[in-house]
């Protein structure tokens, strides 16, 4: 039983990125040209141009930009007829990008999580997952099923409308290249939700900012739980972020119910807005924090597509 509500869970995040069962004949894509950059490692970088005109392919929001899809996993029929035959099975990012050059969609082909040796891919440093210690708590806390990998000329691929990978990565090893990323699709799109919902109840969102969203196990057990993280935090399965609206880009909250002050009601906000996308995606329900500034932080939210309702910090 566990088993298979794991596999549901991983099915229903990508079918939020690409709706496979719903394209079909109604998505049209025109290939016109193929441009290869082989690098000097085994992933790849591709660029195609092309027409989509399926709305399916861009998640719940209408926003994704993205789809994740781990190496060893098939390619379905839609990704195939998008990429062409020859798709590489190699990890990279292969785009599509319109008549303007402008970023239509994005495959991001992960690494296999078995690629991780002795704690790191590389010379990039990532711990262990409890499930790897034989800790396994829940089918919620199982590995990661692969790592995206971001180079400095990939770290700015959009993953949706308002989201770059940069924006997830963990916040160490600040010179090591390549990084290793894990983001679940669910998580974003739940974001750009969150940010029309804002934008429809008369909260202009320019940007969002991601203030924490992967961390690596190495990284999370720094401050595990006697620092105020959790060991199991969902952070480390790229389902969670700490996020907060930064239209001036003075790096912290912006004042969102315009009471003259920016503080944790400003987080509420954006707690609000998670409540209304909730009731309306209940595939998308998962935890929100609220959390009070610091002298090392301004307020923000917590945000996570866990599986089960959770909320703390509300005063």
């Amino acid at each position: 039983m566990g088993n298979s509500r794991l596999l549901r869970d991983r099915l229903l995040g990508r079918a939020l990125a690409f709706c496979v069962a719903a394209t079909g004949a109604g998505l049209l894509a025109t290939v016109t040209a193929r441009v290869a950059q082989a690098s000097d490692r085994d992933s790849v970088r591709t660029r195609t141009t092309a027409t989509v005109e399926d709305d399916s392919l861009r998640g719940r929001s209408g926003k994704l930009r993205a789809v994740l899809i781990p190496r060893s996993e098939r390619r379905p029929g839609v990704l195939e007829r998008l990429f062409g035959d020859s798709l590489p099975r190699t990890p990279g990012i292969h785009e599509l990008r319109d008549s303007t050059g402008g970023l239509s969609l994005a495959l991001i082909t992960m690494r296999d999580f078995a690629e991780k040796l002795g704690g790191k891919i590389g010379a990039y440093r990532m711990g262990f997952w409890p499930a790897e210690r034989r800790k396994l708590l829940a089918t919620a806390y199982a590995n990661p099923e692969g790592f995206i990998e971001v180079t400095p000329e990939n770290a700015d691929t959009h993953v949706s409308e308002h989201f770059r990978l940069r924006d997830f990565l963990t916040h160490d090893q600040q010179g090591v290249w390549p990084k290793y990323l894990v983001l679940r699709a669910p998580l974003v799109d739940k974001l750009e939700l969150v940010i029309s919902q804002l934008e429809a109840r008369g909260t202009p969102v320019s940007h969002m900012s991601v203030m924490s969203g992967f961390r690596t196990p190495q990284y999370n057990a720094r401050s595990g739980e006697s620092g105020g993280r959790s060991k199991v935090s969902r952070h480390m399965y790229g389902d969670a972020a700490d996020v907060f609206v930064d239209n001036d880009g003075d790096g912290r909250m912006d004042d969102l119910n315009r009471d003259g002050r920016i503080d944790y009601r400003d987080a509420q906000v954006i707690l609000n807005a998670v409540e209304q996308v909730e009731r309306a995606h209940g595939d998308l329900v998962g935890g929100v924090g609220v959390y009070r500034a610091t002298r090392a932080h301004g307020p923000f939210a917590h945000v996570d597509v866990r599986g089960t309702r959770a909320r703390w910090g509300r005063l």
